[in-house]
């Protein structure tokens, strides 16, 4: 049986992260320490950024491993770090982390969901300034 793809323990509230290099990495992290994906994916997300920013707007940022990494994923999976006092990405300010890593092309179905959720003001306020992962999940929980 496949893991759930967003679970309390991909979650982290409160974040307090001092650039996008952490950020990324942050997020990463917690898809590695949950098996979603081998520790050189997080390399791969770095290299992303490199390429193209992963900011996509309403203070979110979605980072992902490049093509290359397809290899270092185990399982499709989210992290969402929730950072209320932002990092800067480039000169935009994020506070709230999607890391995702995907199976194949599941995760092309998983960013139409996010983007939907994200495209909505109300949801991101509801995102940073969630109390406790149960509502974080309540928001998101359409990925799963």
């Amino acid at each position: 049986m496949a893991k759930d793809i967003l679970t309390k323990d991909n979650i982290v509230l409160n974040a307090e992260l001092n650039s996008k290099e952490e950020a990324v990495r942050y997020a990463g992290q917690i898809l590695s320490n949950q098996g979603y994906v081998e520790a050189s994916y997080i390399d791969k997300m770095l290299e992303r950024e490199e390429v193209s920013t992963t900011y996509i707007g309403n203070q979110v940022a979605i980072p992902h491993g490049t093509e290359d990494a397809k290899s270092t994923v185990n399982e499709t999976g989210l992290s969402v770090v929730i950072v209320p006092n932002g990092v800067d990405f480039d000169g935009n300010e994020v506070n709230i982390l999607i890391g995702i890593a995907g199976k194949g092309n599941e995760h092309l179905e998983i960013l139409s969901k996010i983007a939907l959720v994200c495209s909505e003001e109300e949801n991101i306020q509801k995102l940073i300034h969630a109390e406790t992962k149960d509502e974080i999940l309540t928001i998101l929980g359409g990925v799963n």
